[in-house]
């Protein structure tokens, strides 16, 4: 077998950063040289696989056990976030971490410091694989992707391992909140599956935020500055004054569990005109509603300022909750645990403070909790992932087709 690590660094040299500007599927054609290399792989170890116009893998294995057992998906993203480039990714392999600071050789005095990230020491005496300080590393969610190929790679070689229908998904475009928009459940066809996105080890999620995007555009009016008095609109300042009337403590760095924010994710312009592009997010429905009229009242209360048309909001849901679909089915949440306890990992099951494919797709029908990938540090120069992580969460994967296969 192709060790899991190997398949990892294969995949991610290529670079499948997604594009939150563009309105096509998958947001950019880059993420279909990746996409054709699994159904590809897939097909190369006797999996049945497809790869659709909308950018999605589907591969399915058939069962060898006598009986109606449920068919089980796995399911992980192909594309990386726009926060960092996912291009020319050069990792680094710390084998017998020692607990110390970790030189990023690609920028002069960057390192990964236990001060700073305290997770780091959990992992004393395991290999790591960390970023060089130029990219992101790709983990998210290039880890899943390896570990379910790694879990099929192992069925396809041991025909007496037991198993029911098992079906396989790749996506695009997760990274932008439209990783499942067009994607087929009933092709698919699994009763419930897994995201294989979640972070360290032990990690287990069935609720996560509720989830929109708002963009607002500040329309100025630029003057010579000499003679600007009472006549520049200076969208700049304008557009710092409505980020200054959204309650500071909800900022993503002020909060934790399940306290929601407005993240400020892009600012740009001129005195002319200027944009803002914010993240909303809270795990409670109502509360999550309240923000977004939140951001509406904020732009209200510019144009009863500066003018009408100052400030023009558009605010898109993105997605929802899944505890309210999952919860009903609260047994593959049961073996998810118990897959982890059968590997001798501790479950730790939280919120998601994010989101997961798995979050639309079960409000599409198909339960899907998140299991931990292994990656820490996502969407930034620092990530990292340890490779025990990764290995465990394929056996985790293993367990569970194991437990459905034997009740």
């Amino acid at each position: 077998m192709e060790s899991i690590l190997d398949r990892f660094f294969r995949y991610v040299a290529v670079d499948t950063q997604s594009n939150e500007e563009s309105e096509s599927q998958p947001s950019s054609a880059k993420q279909l040289k990746l996409l054709e290399m699994l159904r590809d792989e897939l097909a190369a170890m006797g999996v049945e696989a497809t790869l659709d116009e909308y950018g999605y893998v589907m591969g399915s294995i058939p069962s060898n056990v006598v009986g109606k057992v449920p068919a089980i998906g796995f399911i992980a993203h192909v594309d990386t976030a726009p926060d960092a480039s996912g291009a020319g990714i050069k990792p680094q392999v710390i084998k017998d971490y020692d607990g110390g600071d970790i030189e990023l050789k690609g920028v002069p005095g960057l390192a990964l410091k236990p001060s700073e990230f305290p997770e780091m020491l959990h992992y004393i005496g395991e290999t790591l694989i960390t970023t060089d300080g130029t990219t992101l590393l790709g983990a998210d969610d290039k880890a899943g992707v390896a570990e379910i190929m790694d879990a099929v790679q192992f069925i396809v070689e041991h025909p007496e391992f037991k198993h029911g229908e098992i079906r396989i998904g790749f996506t695009p475009d997760e990274e932008i909140g439209r990783g499942v928009v067009k994607f087929d459940v009933p092709r698919f066809g699994a009763e419930y599956a897994y995201t294989m996105d979640g972070g360290e080890i032990g990690e287990l999620e069935f609720e996560n935020f509720n989830a929109a995007s708002a963009k607002i555009h500040i329309q100025g009016r630029n003057v010579h500055p000499g003679y600007a008095k009472g006549k520049m609109k200076n969208a700049i300042l304008i557009g710092t004054e409505l980020n200054s009337l959204l309650p500071v403590e909800q900022r993503p760095e002020y909060t934790e569990g399940y306290e929601g924010f407005f993240h400020l994710i892009g600012f740009g312009g001129s005195v002319e005109e200027a944009d803002l592009t914010y993240i909303i997010r809270d795990h409670d429905r109502q509360k999550f509603e309240a923000k977004k009229k939140t951001i509406l009242d904020c732009c209200d209360f510019i144009n009863g300022k500066y003018g009408a048309g100052t400030a023009t909001p558009v605010v898109k849901d993105q997605y929802y909750n899944m505890r309210e679909q999952v919860e009903p089915h609260y047994h593959v949440v049961e073996k998810a645990v118990k897959a982890m306890e059968m590997a001798g990992i501790k479950p730790r099951i939280q919120p998601i403070r994010g989101g997961t494919d798995g979050a639309n797709l079960s409000f599409k029908g198909l339960p899907c909790p998140n299991i931990f990938a292994g990656g820490l540090n996502f969407h930034g120069k620092m990530e990292f992932v340890p490779l025990k992580s990764m290995e465990k969460a394929s056996e985790v994967i293993l367990n569970i087709i194991s437990l459905y296969a034997g009740d």
